[in-house]
């Protein structure tokens, strides 16, 4: 008799074995594609973001040749976002864009990869008090170059106005990325690289607040380097540019060699 227990437990598991593993319940199973993203909504509402992905998943791979795959796509890629998942949510999004060009929320899913992308500072950023600009810059530069596809692509959009906002500050710190890098080579007295970065700013982020201090490392730079005619170039684009700049109003320093550090010290 006291065999009967283990006997059963052998039988139960070599039955196991007979019927195979067992399968994975999926509510979708035979559910219209509206019934599946109506309960994909249900579960991003609740913010149950895992929930919400295995529904849109099992719904974008179960229907792709119906009016309702766009919608699938632009969903699954919102509940990646929101479930930290960006470069599947980028995925999708290209995808998107690439199979629906002409599609009336094509404008949506460039400005969703836009704000998928677009980062201020993230939680340790907000303990160590690092700004963005300090950090690299691809995501910035992903992110900016999404948002300037939809205002080029989508003049008329209702995404247009928050779109340009957005640009405006990824510009300004992309921008102010690269005057880190400049200031790091003055201080490394390699003045050509620091000249290259600050050129860089003035020839395409015109309209940042960076200009003139891009300006003030060009006149150092090429005080440092003894390349006159530049220098003076520079500082007659900046006394014009910016007549109420400090360096135009008290001279406070003689020596333009130092102007980027005494710009540093007035605003960093």
């Amino acid at each position: 008799m006291k065999y009967i227990p283990v006997f059963i437990l052998s039988a139960l598991l070599t039955g196991c074995v007979i019927f195979g593993e067992p399968i994975e319940y999926d509510e979708t199973l035979g559910r219209t594609p509206a019934w599946v993203l109506n309960k994909a909504q249900i579960y991003s509402e609740n913010k149950n973001w895992p929930q919400a992905i295995d529904v849109l998943e099992k719904g974008e791979q179960r229907f792709p040749n119906t009016t309702f795959a766009p919608q699938f796509k632009l969903d699954l890629a919102y509940a990646y976002y929101k479930f930290s998942r960006t470069p599947e949510a980028i995925a999708m999004l290209n995808k998107f864009i690439k199979l629906y060009p002409n599609h009336p929320t094509t404008d949506y899913a460039y400005y969703l990869k836009g704000v998928v992308t677009f980062r201020d500072r993230n939680l340790l950023d907000k303990v160590t008090m690092q700004e963005i600009s300090d950090r690299d810059v691809d995501q910035l530069r992903i992110s900016f170059n999404a948002l300037k596809d939809l205002i080029n692509l989508f003049p008329n959009s209702k995404y247009y106005d928050d779109a340009v906002n957005r640009m405006t500050y990824l510009m300004n710190n992309i921008a102010e990325h690269e005057l880190h890098v400049s200031r790091y080579y003055m201080k490394r007295k390699a003045y050509v690289a620091a000249i290259n970065r600050a050129r860089f700013v003035l020839d395409n982020y015109p309209n940042t607040i960076h200009q003139e201090e891009a300006l003030v490392i060009l006149v150092s730079g090429y005080e440092y380097l003894g390349i006159v005619d530049l220098q003076k170039d520079a500082e007659k684009i900046l006394m014009i540019n910016y007549p109420n700049s400090i360096f135009n109003k008290q001279k406070v320093i003689e020596n333009k060699k130092n102007w980027w550090q005494f710009w540093e010290s007035l605003y960093n």
